[in-house]
């Protein structure tokens, strides 16, 4: 909320006021908004931990290169990489892409 209210340039009290009133004016509009942003944030929060298990990975990648070896899990890695990444962009566009 102190987010979205520094994004709008205002208040926290002046961004829950300026919430309030636009939902009052249209409230099927204003639940469906909330839907999606809930769901939005589900698959930020599910692509961070996707990518905090991916960066794990990476590390351990890493420092068998760094040893001389190639692990055979490095290709598993790097898929995860393309799926973490995709999953925030895919995030992403829903966010921006919301009516």
């Amino acid at each position: 909320m102190t987010a979205g209210a520094k994004a709008a340039g205002l208040t926290v009290a002046g961004f829950l006021a300026r919430s309030a009133l636009s939902a009052a004016r249209d409230p099927d509009r204003a639940a469906s908004m909330v839907a999606g942003e809930r769901e939005v944030i589900a698959e930020f929060f599910a692509a961070r931990r996707h990518l905090g298990h991916v960066g794990s990975n990476l590390n351990q990648a890493a420092r068998a290169i760094n040893s001389g070896a190639h692990p055979p899990e490095l290709d598993a890695v790097i898929a995860a990489t393309e799926r973490a990444v995709q999953r925030v962009q895919h995030a992403t566009e829903k966010l921006l892409h919301q009516d």
